[in-house]
């Protein structure tokens, strides 16, 4: 089957733009210009993929993100402007799984969009992971923290599970984001210290104790029971 992807952005040449960059590597593709237009479109199709801007009136793209986040788990891809730290974090907190910072090529977004769509259909290993302060079961997503409910995004649990699978071993920048989002990130460890540091505050509450370890120049370590802060 065709893969779908639903592109998002009020400004119209921008989706012409990609409508066409995307139709010719052969996806099918469907464009809204506002978030909700673009929630009715993606109720009714259910597409593979949603690429969407952040800053557009009335909704804003985090607004979408969350909205889509609480009925699907279809993967997100968020396009921002290069100053838009604050509110690329907020877009990841809020259910996106990626973005392309503009001004971008079409063949880094094609590359993020080939990622994406390979992983969409794929559940990593189902058996649970009883570690330390943590509980994690693949299978119905869900993470508990000496007894709390955790809320993470899909890429947030990806990058825990790759983690916990391989506790107290240094995972390096290249492994880790290579193995989440692709080959094509493998060079960009800046990029993964924004999606560590989210992922850190939301284990972490009010335990006070750090389960991911950095180390400089290198990658992360998983400590399931923890050290102090």
């Amino acid at each position: 089957m065709t893969q779908r992807i639903l592109v998002i952005d009020d400004e119209t040449q921008i989706t012409r733009v990609l409508r066409a960059a995307l139709s010719a590597q052969r996806y099918d593709v469907r464009t809204a210009n506002d978030p909700h237009e673009a929630l009715r479109v993606f109720e009714e199709w259910e597409p593979d993929l949603v690429v969407t801007d952040l800053m557009m009136p009335e909704i804003s793209g985090v607004d979408l993100c969350r909205a889509i986040r609480k009925k699907s788990k279809t993967p997100i891809l968020v396009l921002s402007v290069r100053d838009q730290e604050r509110v690329k974090v907020e877009a990841l907190d809020a259910g996106a799984d990626d973005y392309v910072t503009k001004p971008f090529s079409i063949q880094e977004l094609l590359a993020r969009v080939r990622a994406h769509l390979r992983r969409a259909p794929e559940r990593v290993m189902d058996t649970a992971i009883d570690a330390g302060d943590f509980h994690i079961d693949p299978a119905a997503h869900t993470v508990t923290v000496v007894g709390r409910a955790v809320h993470l995004t899909p890429r947030e649990f990806d990058l825990l599970l790759l983690l916990a699978q391989n506790p107290g071993k240094v995972l390096t920048h290249r492994v880790l984001l290579t193995a989440i989002w692709g080959a094509q990130s493998a060079q960009q460890p800046e990029y993964l210290r924004v999606f560590v540091g989210q992922l850190r505050k939301k284990l972490q509450g009010e335990t006070h104790r750090e389960y991911i370890q950095t180390e400089p120049w290198v990658g992360y370590r998983f400590l399931p029971d923890g050290s102090p802060e």
